[in-house]
Formats: C-alpha cells, sequence, structure tokens
C-alpha cells in the first residue's frame, strides 16, 4: 500500500520529481552534443577524468592498482557535475521514549525542501526494526539508550528524499544482528541503499557518474575510523570503483563542549573515537572527494583540504524524544555540494535547521555563523568561508 501524503507534501514531491526530469533531459542533451563536437578527441585523451584538474595522490596511486578502475570505463559526461546533500544524526522516534501520534508521516515536513541532490546522506541513529535483542537488556535503563523505529518508518526516509542511509554508528547495532537485518530489509523495500557495514560501500550512479558512499564510525560492526590504513585501502578500492567518492564518518567526542575540532585521538566515556582530523586528511589523499562527519551531536567546523571539503560534524538533525534540546545540539543544518566528476568543487552550501520540540527538525537557525566562527577558530588558513547566507567557499589562495 503506498504511504498517505497530505496535498502539499505530494505537490513539492511532484515539483521535484519533475525538475529533475528536466534536468536530466538537459544533461543528455548537453551530454550529446559534448560528444559530438569532442568526437575522436574524447580517445585521444584517454581517461583523464575530466577539465585540467589534477586528482589527490591518492586517487592516481589507486587508479594504477589492479582490478577495475575508473580507467576501464568510459569518461563521464564532459559537463556533468554532481549535487550531494548530507545531514547528521536521525532518529524518527524509538519505544520506550516515543513515537509520532501520526507515525511519522510529518517528521520531515518543514525541512523536506531542503533534502534534495542527486546522492543525499543521512545517517540512520539507531534501527528499524521490531525484533532483536536489546544491548541494553531486558529492563529500562535510563544510562544505556538503543533505538528502535518501526520499519515502517523507512519509507518516510525515501519519500523525505534521502538516497543513502548510514549504518556506521553507535546505535546500528542496538537490537544486534536481528535489528540489522530487519533495518536492511526495510531500507530495501523502499529502494534506499545504504553503507556502513565492514569493508563495504555503496556505488549510486548519477547521469553516468559513479558516486561511492563509504561509512565508518569507531566499532568492530562497521568499517573502522580508528584503523586509518585499513581505512586508506577501503577508500582507494571505492576511488577505482567510482568517479567521486563520499566518506561519512560517525566519531568524535559528544556534548555542548566539543563543538572544537582538535588533533589527537578522541575520547568518549572511556571509549576511542577516532582521531577525526587523521582521519579525514588520510582517506581525502587516498581518493575520497568529501567528508561528511557526525556523532558529538553538535556542529563543528568545515576546512578543506587538498581542494577537498571536510565538514566534521553536521550535528543533530532529528531525533524525537530522544535527543537533548537546546543550545548547541538544537542547531544543526543540510550540507549541499556540487562536484565535478574528477572531484572538482563547483559549489556549496549549508542549509540552516534546528530541532524543535519534540525533536523534529525545522528550518533556519544560525548554523552558518556558527560554522563561520568554528571553521576560522579551529582551521585558520585552510578554513572553509561560509556566508551568513550558508555559501561555502575555499580558503582565498
Amino acid at each position: 500500500m503506498a504511504p498517505d501524503r497530505d496535498p502539499a507534501q505530494e505537490a513539492r514531491l511532484r515539483r521535484r520529481e519533475a525538475a529533475r526530469r528536466q534536468e536530466r533531459r538537459r544533461r543528455r542533451t548537453a551530454v550529446g552534443l559534448g560528444l559530438l563536437m569532442v568526437g575522436l578527441t574524447v580517445v585521444a585523451i584517454g581517461f583523464s577524468r575530466g577539465g585540467d584538474s589534477a586528482p589527490p595522490a591518492g586517487r592516481a596511486a589507486a587508479a594504477g592498482a589492479t582490478g577495475t578502475t575508473t580507467a576501464d570505463r568510459p569518461p563521464p559526461p564532459p559537463d556533468a557535475t554532481v549535487r550531494i546533500a548530507g545531514t547528521g544524526d536521525i532518529v524518527m522516534g524509538s519505544l520506550p521514549y516515543g513515537l509520532p501520534a501520526d507515525g511519522g508521516r510529518s517528521f520531515f515536513r518543514d525541512v523536506d525542501p531542503l533534502i534534495d541532490g542527486d546522492v543525499v546522506v543521512g545517517n540512520l541513529e539507531g534501527t528499524l526494526a521490531t525484533g532483536g535483542s536489546s544491548k541494553c537488556g531486558d529492563t529500562f535503563s535510563p544510562n544505556c539508550f538503543a533505538f528502535r523505529t518501526p520499519p515502517s518508518y523507512s519509507r518516510w526516509l525515501k519519500q523525505a528524499g534521502f538516497t543513502v542511509m548510514n549504518l556506521a554508528n553507535n546505535h546500528s547495532y542496538d537490537f544486534g544482528a536481528q535489528g540489522q537485518r530487519e533495518t536492511l530489509a526495510a531500507l530495501r523495500r523502499v529502494g534506499l541503499k545504504w553503507t556502513g557495514l565492514p569493508n563495504r560501500y555503496v556505488v549510486q550512479t548519477v547521469d553516468g557518474v559513479r558516486v561511492a558512499v563509504v561509512g565508518f564510525a569507531p566499532y568492530e560492526y562497521a568499517p573502522d575510523v580508528r584503523d586509518i590504513p585499513a581505512a586508506r585501502r577501503l577508500v582507494a578500492r571505492a576511488a577505482k570503483d567510482a568517479d567521486l567518492v563520499v566518506v561519512t564518518m560517525h566519531a568524535g567526542a559528544e556534548g555542548d563542549d566539543q563543538q572544537n575540532t582538535r588533533p589527537g585521538t578522541e575520547e568518549y566515556l572511556g571509549e576511542n573515537r577516532g582521531d577525526v582530523m587523521a582521519f579525514s586528511k588520510a582517506v581525502i589523499d587516498s581518493g575520497a572527494d568529501l567528508v561528511i562527519g557526525h556523532g558529538p551531536h553538535v556542529l563543528r567546523g568545515m576546512q578543506f583540504h587538498r581542494g577537498r571539503l571536510i565538514a566534521y560534524s553536521m550535528g543533530n538533525f532529528g531525533g524525537y524524544e530522544v535527543f537533548a534540546l537546546g543550545g548547541p545540539r538544537s542547531t544543526s543544518g543540510v550540507l549541499q555540494v556540487e562536484l565535478r566528476p574528477d572531484g572538482t568543487w563547483v559549489r556549496g552550501r549549508v542549509a540552516p535547521t534546528r530541532l524543535v520540540e519534540p525533536g523534529v527538525p525545522a528550518r533556519g537557525g544560525d548554523a552558518p555563523a556558527v560554522l563561520a566562527s568554528l571553521s576560522r577558530e579551529d582551521f585558520g588558513a585552510q578554513a572553509a568561508r561560509i556566508a551568513a547566507d550558508g555559501t561555502i567557499r575555499p580558503p582565498a589562495r
């Protein structure tokens, strides 16, 4: 049975889909004309991966490895770009904490226009399941949190515009292997891809451009953000298999006092949460084109490394009755980036959002100002330049 939609939301979805079809037709037309003009020159230039921009050293090294590489496939359309969006943590409700009265239908309603892109990545903080055994045991504990959202809520993720859900985090295994199986099945039923399982990544193709998404977290049931050599190998493998690589990481210490990003290993409640700066730069050196972070439950600054953006934490996007509200924990946003197939920066923006009672996302807030200040403070000359309207620009050369 198709999910119920209110008329306004249905109209927005129709407009969005019509706009996407029109954009695809425009791109196909442009590609056809471009190939006609380029002709045999495409063959002559081989597989340079577009433009005069050199790829990261890691990408070049990966392409020389054995197996399928980007050089074994036709090059992407010469004028192609890919719009990538990403958010922080998402919990649409969980028992015993609470579920929306309307079954989650309106959870993303206010921010629906912002969740838009060719590849849209969200961090699913919890499970979509009814079975499995809770990591907290059979009795409710105020010091242990296990999130289990009804599997039917997966349709609201799909309807909102997400295309890939990250499962590499500290709550995706809250109900063990059974909970994880049910989560994967729920995502599969609505046509959503996922990433964040050990030694794996997912590829989404956008108008001939292959985009790999790789999720990391400091846990054995996910690619381990603490094992930087293994992370480099996995990202290099993804870089051979795709034109663009997006890394999403759930890492770093939690709390209102954790907005600043510092070198070195971070810990929370005695748990090693990774060295987010060393990790992020390493995966970019190995072929990643964008890093989207979450986990601290607050925003963190943004930095450019070798022309690639690192968003260290996008904060809490939505947490129905499970996230503390007010102050830094209620300030968030949607990262919106456009890249060429060789990873070259085209444009970017953070669309500000905030958490409002009882933990649903809403448009507005001061995320651009917060991010601009944190970026300057933590990264100096490498800081992303973030304007009052949320526009993101690389550092001035």
